[in-house]
């Protein structure tokens, strides 16, 4: 996070079916009911422009696209959000919590379709404008599983799968391995969770590690409200 934010930028990660979406959400709730100035947000998406973005990422119909033009939609995605949604909201001293941020890109772009590292990273550091996560929440689940979970929930929904979900069980490998070293790379930053766990219990190990690490910087979601004012 640049020196200019106040808040606090808590980012979840994780595989197709790791259940990143739902425990981010859980966590939303949580905290504003708890009275935390708290936003919800995703990628690709979080603004009208990220969200038309992730419409054509997401439809199989662009099962031809390549990866480098992958890349760069994603990352127009993250322009438009950082600088509209993200940056504004922990600026004025609030939390932010995103489904997916800049490691997904690193780890499905860069080790799951294998583009050059160096130039991801340096595609995701121009992309985020110097926003960067103070705390990441890798789910991590084996690739079976997680497909396992996302073909019962396209079966369930009687839906087709997404473009991403069409991949193969080796592009997931990849992309979890990836996610892996990325967390070794920053053991500060990343909280390892094992989600093939019962929903509650992940929910729980989130919960409490979220709510430590917010007392030790604030005390008090009271705190949180008029930090714009104290600094």
């Amino acid at each position: 996070m640049s020196k200019e934010t106040r808040g606090f930028f808590i980012t979840f990660e994780g595989i197709e079916g790791a259940g990143k979406s739902t425990q981010a959400r859980r966590l939303f709730e949580v905290l504003q009911g708890k009275g935390y100035p708290v936003i919800f947000t995703r990628e690709p998406g979080g603004t009208p422009v990220g969200e038309a973005i992730r419409g054509i990422l997401a439809d199989p119909v662009y099962h031809d696209m390549l990866p480098l033009v992958e890349l760069f939609l994603f990352s127009a995605s993250r322009v438009q959000h950082a600088e509209r949604v993200i940056r504004p909201a922990l600026e004025e001293g609030q939390i932010v919590i995103c489904d997916r941020f800049y490691d997904a890109t690193l780890a499905y772009q860069g080790y799951g379709r294998e583009l050059h590292l160096t130039m991801v990273r340096e595609i995701n550091e121009t992309s985020a404008w110097n926003v960067r996560p103070d705390m990441t929440f890798l789910l991590d689940i084996e690739p079976y599983h997680g497909l396992s979970r996302v073909r019962s929930r396209v079966e369930e929904n009687e839906k087709e799968a997404d473009r991403i979900e069409h991949e193969s069980m080796a592009f997931f490998e990849r992309v979890r391995q990836g996610y892996l070293a990325i967390a070794y790379d920053e053991p500060q930053r990343f909280r390892r969770v094992d989600s093939a766990a019962d929903l509650d219990v992940v929910h729980g190990q989130i919960l409490d590690t979220t709510l430590r690490e917010l007392g030790r910087r604030w005390g008090d979601p009271n705190r949180l409200a008029i930090s714009s004012l104290d600094l």
